[in-house]
């Protein structure tokens, strides 16, 4: 049996570490957080939440501080790391010893893929994985399970694809690790220069189908979850030129698919979905921020013991 007090001071760093019980339970507290929202609240009040960002993010942080706020926090933080004494060539592990002495929990993001661990074996308090390197991303993975409940009333039995840049999209990793845990047939969708991340395919235990033609299985598809080609991951820049169009999402495309498909994309886009997608109401994006700032509300709850 899984409560609150499981979650108690522990670290959220990869989707590897969660079972079905503890992810329906973080998702059920998730939803509980909506009923929170816009109303006075000081569940964390005198805690604080340090965001190192150590990457650009402007959804990923700002959720974060966002969360807190509404629960009555505060939040210190960095989002340039140029402005720290990182550009004094300070290690990661003296930035986190000495963040944990001003703050209660801290959000990290890193292009290093195992920087959130690397937090983690140092620090007292609970570290929350904003997003390490091309490895995991497990609070949008938990995001966009919330997102797909809501707009499809249920996760098992859907079929879900997975697009874009499966290789270096974080994003992707921890979600095709969430949806382990349930009854879904997954779809990897992908150049093959591009396919899903070794180690992470590895570790798939549900129905799996890798292609490189969308066409062929978007009309099979409950879920398309976009991805943008990860420009900054590449070392050779004629190899992302060659890539970054592979898949371009639009109203056309869309309504090859089911009636009620829908379409999530972790942000930002770049061109792979068309502007004129956002009016459909296949369009789930934008909402997924939302859920965001619910999931993330959750969990500094339970990392903090409230």
């Amino acid at each position: 049996m899984v409560d609150a007090s499981y979650f108690k001071g522990k670290d959220v760093i990869s989707m590897r570490d969660y079972g079905r019980k503890e992810i329906d339970f973080i998702l059920n507290k998730s939803t509980e957080m909506i009923e929170l929202i816009g109303k006075r609240c000081n569940l964390c009040q005198e805690k604080i939440l340090a965001t190192l960002f150590f990457e650009p993010s402007t959804r990923t942080r700002l959720s974060f501080e966002t969360a807190m706020l509404r629960l009555g926090g505060t939040v210190i933080g960095f989002s340039d790391p140029s402005a720290s004494s990182v550009k004094k060539g300070e290690t990661l592990e003296d930035t986190i010893k000495t963040v944990e002495n001003y703050a209660d929990i801290i959000a990290i993001r890193h292009p290093e893929e195992d920087a959130a661990k690397k937090a983690a074996d140092v620090a007292d308090i609970p570290i929350l994985n904003g997003g390490s390197g091309p490895g995991e991303h497990p609070t949008q993975a938990l995001l966009d399970l919330h997102t797909i409940i809501f707009a499809k009333r249920k996760i098992n039995g859907l079929k879900i694809g997975l697009c874009g840049d499966l290789l270096y999209g974080r994003t992707t990793h921890s979600l095709a690790l969430a949806l382990n845990h349930f009854n879904v047939d997954l779809y990897l969708i992908s150049p093959e220069e591009l396919s899903m991340k070794k180690d992470i395919r590895n570790d798939l235990k549900m129905n799996v189908t890798e292609t490189s033609e969308l066409l062929e299985v978007l009309p099979k598809l409950d879920v398309l979850y976009n991805t943008r080609i990860q420009k900054e991951r590449f070392t050779n820049p004629e190899k992302y030129e060659s890539l970054k169009n592979s898949y371009i999402i639009t109203p056309d495309l869309i309504k090859k698919g089911k009636k009620e498909l829908i379409l999530m994309h972790p942000l930002p886009r770049i061109n792979e979905i068309t502007p004129d997608v956002d009016k459909m109401v296949n369009a789930w994006y934008f909402k997924q921020v939302k859920h965001g700032v619910y999931v993330r509300m959750a969990l500094i709850l339970l990392a903090l013991g409230l």
